[in-house]
Parts: C-alpha cells; structure tokens; sequence
C-alpha cells in the first residue's frame, strides 16, 4: 500500500501482512478466473492443473499470514476496540478463498461436460463472479486506510452480485429447457452455483465489512 494504514501506527509488520493478506487475495481473483477459462476452452490439462497448484499455494499462504495477524493482534494487544472486527474480515476473506479453490477442485474431481452453448454463459458469469470479489478486496484494503471510501466499492459488489445473480439465473433456464438428459442437467447447474456462490460471498463480507467501517468513522 502506498500510505500507512491508519489504524495501526505502531508497527509496520502488521501492516505489511495484511497487504500482503490482500495481494494473495487480489492474486487468487485473478487466477481463478483463468482457470476456469482453460477449463471451458480446453477442458482438464496441464494447465489448469498448474494454476490449481497455484491457487492452492495461494490459499496456504494467505491462511499462514492470517494466523499470523491473529496472533500479533492478540499478543501485542493491539486495537482492542476494532480487533475483533479486522479479525471477523480476514477470517470471512479467508473463506472466500476455500470456496474459489474448493469450485475449482470440483471441476478437477468431476469433470463436468459442458456443451459449447453454454461456455460463454459460464465465461461470463466468471468474470461477474471475480468483478465482485475484487471490488471486496478493494473495499478490504480501504477499511483500513480510508474507512470513508468502503461504502463506493460495496455498492459495486452489490452490483456485480445482482448482474451474477441475473446470469447465472438466465444460463440455468437455458441448461434446462435444452435436450440434455436430466442428470446433466442437475450436474451444470451445480457448476453454476458453485461459481456464482463466490459472488453470493462477497456481498456477504461486504455486508459486514460496511458495519465494521461504520465503527471506525463514528
């Protein structure tokens, strides 16, 4: 980050952690995206076996950096009034990277067939689904800094959450008014879900993370 976090003046190690908790997130939006795009385009290779490895990297270290910040806040006591609330957002961001990794997994596991049709519905449902989670991870590093701004990127995530919703929902109709057999229908629609729960996630830290900012500006 390019300024001092303002809520935590007296050490630099905690701040960097946090940032770096963040870029691990930023990072993972990213890189979940892309998955899933070899996936639809070339189904399960090598390369979305590797950007899996990675997430799953990713996720290990962000769950290290997050016992770490736990343990700083708590054996330094740290900002008693909010520690309970910076613990709640990395706790929450945290889950928020099990379930990317968890839908990728399911797509490794269970190699659904996704018909041609259908790979741009999904396609742009991903890139809905990862709209929303970076406006929360913009949101998450202004809870910190600039408390004020959190409540303009949460309304973006509810707005990309909405427009998730709204695809997601067109893209089920269209599976299921199709001449797929009924268990694949059942199966794609557990992928659209799946992919559209990360949106259903964000906006629900998003919800809390703008009580948190709340707090801080009263």
């Amino acid at each position: 980050m390019k300024s001092a976090f303002h809520l935590f003046k007296r050490t630099r190690e905690l701040e960097q952690k946090i940032d770096s908790f963040f870029d691990k997130f930023s990072e993972t939006t990213v890189v979940y995206r892309l998955t899933i795009r070899v996936y639809l385009k070339e189904g399960l290779n090598d390369e979305f076996e590797n950007r899996l490895e990675r997430l799953n990297a990713l996720e290990s270290e962000a769950d290290l950096l997050r016992r770490d910040i736990e343990k700083q806040l708590y054996t330094n006591t740290l900002i008693p009034d909010s520690r309970g609330d910076v613990l709640g957002l990395i706790e929450t961001i945290d889950q928020l990277f099990s379930l990317m990794v968890g839908s990728l997994w399911a797509f490794s596991i269970e190699k659904p067939e996704i018909p041609k049709e259908y790979r741009i519905g999904y396609r742009k449902l991903t890139n809905m689904v990862v709209k929303a989670a970076d406006e929360l991870g913009l949101s998450g590093r202004a809870y910190f800094r600039s408390p004020h701004d959190v409540p303009a990127y949460n309304h973006k995530v509810t707005l990309y959450e909405k427009e998730a919703d709204i695809l997601s929902t067109a893209l089920k109709k269209d599976i299921f008014s199709s001449d797929l057999d009924l268990a694949q229908k059942i199966h794609l629609k557990s992928f659209v879900e799946q992919i559209d729960s990360v949106a259903d996630m964000a906006e629900d830290v998003a919800d809390r993370l703008s009580i948190y900012a709340i707090k801080r500006t009263v």
